[in-house]
C-alpha cells in the first residue's frame, strides 16, 4: 500500500532565513564595533595633534603628526583630516572611508555563517528539485501518495517520479492511475474500471485492453511498478520483483 508523505519545506526556509539574519547581523556588528574603535582612535589622535601644534593651520606636518598619533596602524595613510569652512569657528574632523573600516573589521565569523547559508540554500534548492524521503518519492516539494517510485501529488493531482519529473499521461491513463493509487490494495476489477471510465458503453473490454497495453510501458519506464492482469478479470498495480 502507498503511504502519505508530508514534506514541510517551510522548516528548511525558516532555517535559511535564520542563517541569513545571523550572517548579516554578525557582519554588521563587526563593522559597527570596528567603526567605533576607529572613530575613537582618530578623535584622540586629532586632539593630540591640534594640542601639540597649537595652530588651526592644517599642513603636511599636521597630517604627519596625526598619523603618528594613530594607534591603529592600518589607519595610517588612510584616515584623512577634513576642515569645516562653513562655520565661524574652525573645526577639523578625522575621516575614514567605510570600505577601509570594513576591510579592518573581523568578518571571519560572518564569512563562516555566509558559507553555511550558501550550503543550506543549495541543499534547500536541491531538496525542492529532487526530494526523497525514506526511499519514497515526495514530488515537487508537496505532499501526496507515494508508491513504487511514483507520487500522486495532492497539490496539482499529477504524477511525478522520484526525481521530480512529471509523468506524461493521457486523460484516460491519468484517471486509471488515480484509481489504482486510491485503491487500498492497488487492485481494480475489470467491471469497476469500465463502469468508471466508460459508464455508457455496454462492452468496453477491447477499449480497456488497449488502455492497459499503452499504460504498461509508461509505468515501467518511470517507476518500479508494473500492471498485472488476473485472468483479465482484474488488474493490479504492483512493485516489480528485482532479482540479482
Amino acid at each position: 500500500m502507498g503511504k502519505k508523505i508530508n514534506l514541510k519545506p517551510q522548516y528548511a526556509a525558516v532555517v535559511l532565513f535564520l542563517l541569513f539574519m545571523a550572517s548579516s547581523l554578525a557582519s554588521i556588528g563587526s563593522f559597527q564595533s570596528t567603526s567605533r574603535m576607529v572613530n575613537e582612535d582618530m578623535d584622540r589622535a586629532l586632539a593630540l595633534t591640534m594640542a601639540e601644534q597649537q595652530s588651526n593651520v592644517i599642513s603636511q606636518d599636521t597630517i604627519q603628526k596625526f598619523n603618528r598619533h594613530l594607534q591603529i596602524a592600518e589607519l595610517r595613510g588612510k584616515a584623512t583630516l577634513v576642515v569645516d569652512a562653513h562655520g565661524q569657528q574652525f573645526k577639523a574632523y578625522a575621516h575614514c572611508s567605510k570600505a577601509t573600516i570594513f576591510s579592518m573589521s573581523d568578518q571571519r565569523p560572518a564569512a563562516i555563517l555566509w558559507v553555511l547559508t550558501a550550503i543550506w540554500a543549495i541543499c534547500f534548492w536541491h531538496l525542492r528539485r529532487q526530494p526523497e524521503a525514506l526511499g519514497e518519492p515526495v514530488g515537487l516539494a508537496t505532499s501526496g501518495i507515494g508508491y513504487g517510485g511514483l507520487i500522486h501529488s495532492d497539490t496539482d493531482g499529477r504524477f511525478y517520479t522520484a526525481n521530480g519529473d512529471e509523468v506524461r499521461l493521457t486523460p484516460m491513463q491519468h484517471q486509471l492511475m488515480e484509481m489504482f493509487f486510491l485503491s487500498p490494495t492497488h487492485t481494480l476489477s475489470k467491471a469497476e474500471i469500465c463502469d468508471a471510465l466508460w459508464p455508457k458503453k455496454p462492452d468496453a473490454s477491447d477499449t480497456l485492453y488497449t488502455l492497459i497495453k499503452r499504460l504498461k510501458p509508461i509505468v515501467e519506464q518511470h517507476s518500479s511498478l508494473k500492471v498485472e492482469s488476473d485472468r483479465s478479470k482484474a488488474y493490479r498495480l504492483t512493485i516489480k520483483n528485482i532479482t540479482n
